[in-house]
């Protein structure tokens, strides 16, 4: 890992703090919420605000596989890529690269505008 990669690292929580199906919220420097998903051992993380609604997935979503479905109205997105799945969703989730080093969640803040 280089210099500018360690410095665009931002923790966020202890790894096993993020349950497989499980949604859990964190919080980037500045107080963006974002949603992070344990699947399959790989961990991801999007905006926690639903593209439709203004609905919080960490609060009021749940998981099955890889998408997150909104329960204010039955919208899902791909946790992977934060595309869109499932009306009446139709702009997709900002995604966040998330990298794991010694039991912790870090959130790749280098291309973050």
């Amino acid at each position: 890992m280089t210099a500018s990669t360690r410095e665009s690292l931002v923790p966020l929580c202890a790894a096993d703090e993020v349950w497989e199906g499980a949604i859990k919220l964190a919080l980037l420097p500045g107080g963006r919420r974002v949603a992070l998903y344990q699947v399959d051992g790989e961990y991801f993380a999007t905006d926690d605000t639903c593209t439709h609604g203004e609905a919080s997935l960490s609060e009021d979503g749940s998981i099955e596989g890889h998408y997150v479905q909104c329960a204010w109205h039955n919208g899902s997105f791909d946790i992977r890529t934060g595309e869109a799945c499932a009306m009446p969703c139709s702009v997709a989730l900002r995604t966040w690269p998330l990298r794991i080093v010694d039991g912790q969640v870090f959130v790749d803040m280098g291309d973050a505008p």
